[in-house]
C-alpha cells in the first residue's frame, strides 16, 4: 500500500467528491479514479459507494480511513524528526487527561522552547486508555496518566503532583452539606464514572465491592461533559478535584472521599522506544525541572 495513495484516499473521503479531491491534489480526475480503483483491487474490497454528486464510504472504507489517518500521521511525525539535523528540533507528541500536572508539562515545554525554538509540540486529550493505545501505536511520544502505571510495559517519571478523588454534585444535593463522602453515601445514588480501567480498579477498592453492584447511570471520557450531566441532576460524578470550577456562581460543588483516595501522576513512554532528539531534550528538561524543584 503506497502512502501517497493513502493520502489520495483520505482527500476523497474528506471531500466526498472525486472532482473536488482531484483539484485539491492537483491531479486529473481520471488519474485519481484509477488510483482509487487500484487500491480497491489491491485490498479486494469496495471502499466507496459512488453516487451522482457525492461518494460515501462503505464499512470497509470507514475502517481504512481510521487506519490511513493513523498511518499518514505516523509517517509525517517520523519525517518531521529527520528534518532538523543541525539544531535540536522536531516534533513532540504528548497525550494527557484533565489534570493539574499539565501545568508542570507546560512549564517544562516553555523552558525547553526558550533554548530550542525549532521544536514543535502537539497535545492530545484523552483518558489513560486512549493515551496508552496511541503510545502503543507510536502516535504519541509521552503520556500523562494517573497511577498506577504498567511498569512492565512503560518507562515512567513520577510527576510532582497528586490528585484527590471525590464527588462532583449539585450544590442543592442532599450530600452537599457533608464534609466528605463515604461509600455508604453513594450506594443507592446514580453515579457517573470514568471509562478508565485503572480507575475502575481504584474505585472498586475504595467501595469495597465491584462497581457492577453500584448504580452506574453513565460514564465519561473527559470530565467537562460529565459536569453538564451533573448540572442537570443526572447523577454524581466520581472524579478528581479542581478540574471543574466549583466557585462563585457555579451550580456544582466537590466533596472529597473518605477514606481519602489520592493518586499520583506519571509521565510514561514505551519501553525500548528510540526517542527522537526533540523527545530526548524534552525528557531531559522534565527531569531537570523535577530535580531542581523548578515547578
Amino acid at each position: 500500500m503506497d502512502i501517497r495513495v493513502l493520502r489520495y484516499f483520505i482527500a476523497v473521503a474528506n471531500e466526498e467528491n472525486i472532482s473536488a479531491a482531484a483539484k485539491q491534489l492537483h491531479l486529473s480526475q481520471p488519474t485519481l479514479s484509477r488510483q482509487l480503483k487500484d487500491l480497491e483491487v489491491e485490498l479486494g474490497t469496495t471502499l466507496f459507494q459512488r453516487g451522482n454528486r457525492k461518494i460515501t464510504l462503505t464499512e470497509q472504507g470507514m475502517f481504512l480511513l481510521s487506519k490511513a489517518r493513523e498511518i499518514v500521521e505516523l509517517v509525517d511525525k517520523t519525517e518531521a524528526n529527520f528534518h532538523h539535523e543541525e539544531v535540536i528540533g522536531g516534533e513532540i507528541y504528548i497525550g494527557g487527561g484533565e489534570t493539574r500536572a499539565m501545568h508542570f508539562i507546560a512549564k517544562a515545554l516553555a523552558d525547553l522552547l526558550k533554548k530550542h525554538s525549532a521544536i514543535k509540540y502537539h497535545l492530545y486529550s484523552g483518558n489513560a486508555d486512549d493515551i496508552m493505545d496511541k503510545l502503543d501505536s507510536g502516535l504519541l511520544d509521552f503520556g500523562i496518566v494517573i497511577e498506577p502505571t504498567d511498569k512492565q510495559k512503560y518507562e515512567f517519571i513520577q510527576l510532582p503532583a497528586t490528585e484527590t478523588w471525590g464527588v462532583l454534585m449539585q450544590k442543592e444535593s442532599p450530600l452537599a452539606s457533608k464534609e466528605f463522602i463515604q461509600p455508604s453515601d453513594l450506594i443507592d445514588k446514580p453515579l457517573i464514572i470514568s471509562r478508565q480501567t485503572a480507575v475502575d480498579n481504584e474505585l472498586s477498592g475504595w467501595f469495597g465491592k465491584g462497581l457492577e453492584k453500584l448504580h452506574i447511570s453513565g460514564t465519561y471520557n473527559l470530565l467537562y461533559n460529565a459536569s453538564l450531566m451533573v448540572e442537570e441532576g443526572l447523577g454524581y460524578a466520581l472524579c478528581i478535584d479542581k478540574i471543574i470550577n466549583t466557585t462563585g456562581e457555579s451550580k456544582l460543588c466537590f466533596k472529597p472521599l473518605h477514606p481519602n483516595l489520592h493518586a499520583g501522576l506519571n509521565m510514561i513512554w514505551k519501553k525500548n522506544q528510540i526517542l527522537s532528539t526533540a523527545s530526548q531534550a524534552f525528557l531531559g528538561q522534565v527531569r531537570y525541572n523535577i530535580e531542581n524543584n523548578d515547578i
